[in-house]
């Protein structure tokens, strides 16, 4: 280190070296039995998040986040625009989900389905081991620059797929197979997209890697109050495994010795750098590397697994787990109100919707004896077969040109511009009260009334 540098009294971040330069990480892989059942439901997520695009529910997707035409469809149910309140209930649902998860499970969700974690473990990281024939994480071997670019030429194919993918869950695998198919210069937008989001995973996946979880995701700051003592980690017991050292065979000996042997292999396994030893971290993700590592240990030195395991903080102080903990009374309520009222909202929402637009910049115009103003409907049908609709319109005024009736498909949507004329002598203090009726001729009727402005 420089003179001119003043050394950190303690280790400001597991990424960092003591100079303030990249620490750069490879871990060496744990493959125990917690390393088998991660890989599990990694490999099922990994292949649900490429299957689940074309997956459909009663005709319509499992997911598709229409955002060019504000449509946003989950399990099957469509959300259009005027249903922003139904769409925030489900996402902050899914919030309160993750917050349950956490009271119980600790940072279950960081080290078991995060998409950053399941790709860069799973995926990435077994490719470059692979690739460079680096079996034990160390990066003091030299790799041939074949292997590298190798390396990287695969990545890239992986990250134009999942782009591709990504791109599904908004436009739809159809259309973007239609696109990968096509000319680059045929669909400019998607294929900027597509090349976009590629780099961006490249980026993440050959060079930031884990300090997204350090660094930049928000979830790790929030773990101090989403967890309790009670709640399930990743911990040492200390208890078991201090005063940690090398074994000695002396049954003479006076020194107390406990079971850890200070090997080091738990933080060698550690996907973020950090010693568990040293106690609950915000960059632990409970990815478990640190107990397979720590049980092969055990079994060589024939003591038992379960140094490094899944516990409470309180369990691992010897302390007794408390009987009632409020928040895992809480949540499950909030869950209950806001996933019921989801279910009340649904089950009680009209098969479709009429509303009258506010014409920006529009002005009514005078055309002999009558006023001419263009008034806008947006018709939405939200049940899952064809509706035609009718228009009646009430009062002094009448639509010229009128194009209904009109005939939407399954959750379509449709724009309409109405000329009203209305005759000038009918307006009262430079108003009057246009009346229009939307039917589709089944089980929605609705009656619509827009204030119509002219000579006074």
């Amino acid at each position: 280190m420089s003179d001119n540098l003043v050394e950190p009294l303690e280790r400001v971040l597991s990424t960092l070296n003591p100079d303030g330069t990249r620490r750069w990480m490879r871990p060496k892989a744990a493959m125990g039995k917690w390393w088998n059942r991660r890989r599990v439901v990694a490999w099922i997520l990994m292949i649900l998040f490429t299957a689940i695009p074309w997956m459909k529910i009663g005709g319509r997707p499992v997911m598709l986040l229409d955002v060019v035409n504000r449509e946003f469809t989950f399990v099957g149910t469509t959300f259009q625009p005027t249903e922003a309140l139904l769409l925030a209930l489900l996402l902050i649902g899914v919030f309160f989900g993750i917050f349950l998860i956490t009271a119980i499970l600790g940072r279950g969700w960081c080290g078991w389905a995060c998409p950053q974690t399941v790709y860069l473990e799973f995926l990435y990281r077994p490719i470059e081991r692979w690739a460079e024939g680096n079996k034990s994480g160390s990066s003091k071997k030299k790799v041939a620059l074949w292997r590298k670019l190798m390396k990287y030429a695969i990545f890239l194919v992986f990250s134009l797929h999942l782009s591709n993918t990504f791109l599904a869950y908004f436009a739809g695998p159809t259309e973007v197979w239609a696109w990968s198919i096509g000319a680059p210069g045929e669909h400019p937008a998607a294929f900027a997209v597509v090349m976009s989001v590629a780099a961006l995973m490249m980026f993440d996946f050959v060079f930031f890697r884990e300090q997204m979880c350090t660094l930049v995701c928000p979830y790790a700051r929030l773990q101090s109050v989403l967890l309790d003592r009670d709640s399930l980690i990743v911990g040492y017991d200390e208890k078991r495994g201090e005063p940690r050292g090398k074994k000695h065979h002396n049954p003479d000996a006076e020194l107390p010795q406990g079971d850890c042997i200070d090997c080091g292999l738990c933080v060698a396994a550690c996907p973020t750098g950090i010693d568990i030893r040293e106690g609950l971290q915000l960059e632990c993700i409970a990815c478990t590397q640190c107990i397979d590592a720590c049980d092969t240990v055990m079994e060589k030195i024939e003591r038992p697994k379960g140094l490094i395991r899944f516990a409470s903080q309180n369990s691992l102080a010897g302390v007794i787990a408390k009987k009632f903990r409020p928040r895992l009374v809480v949540y499950p309520l909030l869950l209950l109100l806001i996933f019921g009222g989801l279910g009340y909202g649904l089950s009680n929402r009209a098969s479709s919707e009429a509303m009258i637009l506010r014409n920006q910049g529009s002005v009514p115009a005078q055309s002999g004896d009558q006023m001419v103003q263009p008034v806008s409907l947006r018709i939405s049908n939200r049940s899952p077969e064809t509706r035609t609709y009718t228009l009646e319109v009430q009062g002094p005024s009448v639509v010229k040109g009128n194009p209904f009736p009109i005939t939407l498909e399954a959750y379509g949507m449709r724009k309409v511009n109405l000329p009203v004329f209305t005759p000038v002598e009918s307006f009262v203090d430079g108003k009057v009260l246009l009346h229009i009726s939307i039917s589709d001729g089944e089980d929605y009727h609705v009656n619509l009334e827009k204030t119509l402005f002219g000579p006074n």
